[in-house]
């Protein structure tokens, strides 16, 4: 929590003032209240008194509980804007620092876990100012001025405050030791439903086709029940206290007016008698504002363990260290454009023993298509992830346009790439912001950008048939689009950003041949002048590459035009024969 205190800027410093100041102005009226009601006693006891000073004391107390009133609701306003600001600047922080994270860093925390960090446990952190920081201040403050005012007023009355305030003392101490170990256990179990329930509902399909939905209900049942046993736990142990808090409060209670009664029978005069009740009447309020600040420490202790385990978790991904560091490099040695160069590249994933790239050596010039192939994990994807700088080479060097991408501005660099995924990614919202989306870092781009990008992709057919054309709604995930749909959105979004280099990631697999060879034919016009750069599975997709790369367990074994490779590639030879028929591999 001190971490997430020294974050907070002026105006929320001003507002925790304003707090702290209301707060104090509160405990002043809640002290006044016992003593205009011990001054009422006084003069409703004692023979004579007018009523008019009755009428003045009560409208003095009345005062003081309007006072009171209107301070506990400015306080709630301030309290309520400090907890929106706080919570809004937490979400603004958590949402950049993730948007700079590599893949190693996403990795690292998982999807799941990162959703409750930016919402759960940011609400956890938040409701502290809102709530706990009036218990925090004026519970301590409360009981010390409680103390200060019935000190001396009897000592039996103070005895038996001091044993009620011993119970609730030691039942605070057992709560620290069983309860608050609980509290970062049920975090990590909240991560761990979201993961089931987000899990379940990204493979639906599949979980339907398997008749799955029974294990699915089982998996979640377990995660759904260790959650629910831990908040019980907590539940139950903190819901313990409120009998305690209210045995004590009620036993402290009858044995101050016990003792009372005792006191004033045998008192010798009608004044001492006098004097003893007024004093039992004030003793019991303020030892009952003494049990109250004990309630609201339980409150805090509730509340600030939750907190604090919410707030490690905030920092543990807003201190983290971001593994990919920007460059300054804006432009490409003059006269390069769109040229790639491998430099004996090596890679491993962080933490694994073995290198899934190994001495990859290769370079693509302007204009030229370059393929990558290989049997599934040969290190295809891997190897184009190393442009973009979704990872860093472990060794080697990779340039573009003749510098090494460490050096380059993140921003600079990927204006110069246009990357299709294996899994095409659909935004909600609609054809035309997703295709022109390729182009938000690049600038501005027209509405006929959009339509002549859609008819590169081959995509002008299924859009122009969608209810509003190219501003026909796209769900979230494309869920409305069939998956060779979704690959043509997703190709016409890289066309759209009109870059130096085309990366296309297995992007042809949902495609039936006669697109993709329309497609491909399209592409080839439309980026002449750009390098293109493509991992296929497919021999016919790659065919008519100016140079493919064939690996293996992530060695070159192989680099050079298909017919080439047929004679020289063993590895590529097979691949070949297991696609192609006798005839094809002939011609």
């Amino acid at each position: 929590m001190v971490k997430i205190i020294k974050r907070l800027q002026k105006q929320d410093w001003q507002r925790i003032s304003c707090s702290i100041c209301l707060i104090i102005i509160m405990i002043w009226f809640d002290l006044r209240i016992p003593e205009y009601f011990s001054r009422i006693t006084i003069l409703l006891e004692t023979p004579g008194s007018e009523f008019r000073d009755i009428l003045m004391t009560g409208g003095g107390m009345l005062l003081s509980a309007l006072g009171n009133a209107a301070a506990a609701v400015s306080m709630s306003y301030f309290g309520a804007r400090l907890s929106a600001s706080i919570s809004s600047r937490l979400r603004a922080l958590m949402y950049s620092k993730v948007e700079s994270f590599s893949m190693e860093e996403i990795n690292r925390f998982s999807t799941p876990s990162l959703i409750t960090r930016t919402t759960n446990d940011i609400n956890q952190v938040t409701q502290v100012f809102t709530q706990g920081l009036q218990m925090l201040i004026r519970s301590p403050i409360m009981a010390v001025m409680a103390l200060i005012k019935i000190a001396g007023k009897g000592f039996e009355w103070t005895v038996a405050t001091g044993i009620a305030a011993v119970i609730m003392m030691c039942s605070m101490g057992c709560m620290m030791i069983f309860v608050i170990p609980k509290f970062r256990i049920m975090q990590t179990l909240t991560d761990n439903i979201n993961r089931v329930t987000r899990e379940n509902l990204t493979g639906l399909r599949v979980v339907r086709a398997y008749n799955a939905e029974g294990y699915e209900e089982r998996k979640f049942e377990k995660a759904n029940h260790e959650l629910t046993s831990t908040n019980l736990f907590t539940s139950r142990a903190m819901g313990l206290m409120q009998p305690i808090m209210g045995m004590v409060n009620s036993g402290l209670n009858l044995t101050i007016y016990w003792i009372g009664a005792i006191l004033i029978s045998a008192a010798s005069s009608g004044e001492v008698k006098l004097t003893l009740f007024s004093d039992m009447v004030v003793f019991s309020s303020y030892a009952m504002m003494v049990i109250m600040s004990f309630n609201m420490i339980i409150n805090i202790f509730n509340m600030l363990p939750r907190a604090t385990v919410s707030a490690n978790r905030i920092n543990e991904v807003l201190e983290t260290e971001v593994t990919i560091e920007d460059g300054t490099a804006e432009e490409g040695i003059p006269g390069l454009f769109g040229e790639i160069e491998f430099r004996n590249v090596s890679f491993k994933y962080p933490d694994a023993a073995d290198y899934v790239l190994k001495n990859v050596s290769f370079t693509a010039k302007r204009g030229e298509t370059v393929a990558f192939i290989g049997s599934t994990g040969s290190g295809k994807s891997t190897l184009i992830y190393l442009i973009p700088r979704f990872y860093d080479a472990t060794e080697g060097e990779v340039l573009v346009d003749g510098i090494n991408v460490k050096e380059y501005n993140q921003e600079a660099l990927l204006n110069k790439i246009g990357y299709v995924p294996q899994t095409a990614v659909i935004f909600n919202g609609t054809i035309n912001s997703n295709v022109a989306f390729g182009s938000n870092g690049k600038g501005d781009y027209t509405y006929e950008n959009v339509i002549e990008a859609v008819r590169v992709a081959q995509g002008t057919d299924f859009v122009e048939n969608m209810n509003g054309q190219y501003d026909g709604a796209t769900a979230q995930g494309g869920t409305n689009l069939s998956g060779g749909q979704k690959q043509r959105v997703s190709i016409a979004r890289a066309v759209c950003r009109d870059p130096e280099i085309y990366i296309f990631d297995d992007s042809f697999s949902a495609l039936d041949y006669k697109t993709d060879r329309l497609l491909r034919s399209e592409l080839k016009r439309q980026t002449s002048g750009a390098t293109s750069l493509i991992v296929a599975q497919r021999i016919g997709t790659i065919m008519d590459a100016d140079k493919i790369v064939v690996l293996d367990e992530g060695n070159v074994v192989g680099i050079g035009a298909h017919r080439e490779l047929l004679r020289t590639c063993e590895v590529y030879r097979d691949i070949a024969k297991s696609q192609l028929s006798e005839e094809e591999l002939a011609s």
